[in-house]
């Protein structure tokens, strides 16, 4: 599978205006070559160099989606409208839905992950990243990365 953004290139900076300093939208993404035989897709945006990429000291989860289409090509700038069926875990703000790039300190990287999958997954009730990562295990047919990085201007 391949995951794009129109927004950034991988591995260069998130535009200001996905971040908590813009409008804190997410990024357009678009990805093809979804296996025949995924009945879902997962995408897990997180961030491992939280709280310092000198020391880090834990994952940060901005977004987690689960039960999207294999026939969707995509998400639109700002994620909305997600695609019919699409369900929402939380973030570490514990709420559900996108949250852009904020670092505390230094250059952060943003690992965008889609995951395509044999299953739907079952009714999980706001899950974490944790739960929907343990719901998925021995279900992934295929993965793809785009990554993405940001520093604040005013820290």
């Amino acid at each position: 599978m391949d995951l794009t953004s129109t927004a950034f290139a991988p591995h260069s900076e998130i535009p200001r205006r996905h971040t908590c300093e813009g409008d804190d939208r997410a990024p357009p993404l678009r990805w093809s070559a979804v296996p025949d035989a995924a009945r879902s897709l997962v995408l897990i945006v997180d961030d491992p160099d939280a709280p310092d990429p000198a020391a880090p000291r834990r994952t940060w989860v901005h977004w987690v989606l689960y039960d999207l289409p294999p026939s969707a090509a995509g998400l639109p700038d700002g994620g909305q409208p997600l695609p019919a069926g699409t369900r929402e875990g939380l973030n570490d703000w514990d709420r559900c839905g996108y949250g852009g790039p904020c670092p505390p300190i230094g250059r952060h990287r943003y690992f965008f992950k889609l995951y395509a999958l044999d299953t739907t997954l079952p009714a999980l009730r706001q899950p974490t990243k944790a739960a929907v990562e343990q719901a998925m295990t021995g279900h992934v047919l295929a993965q793809a990365e785009l990554v993405g990085t940001y520093r604040k201007s005013h820290p």
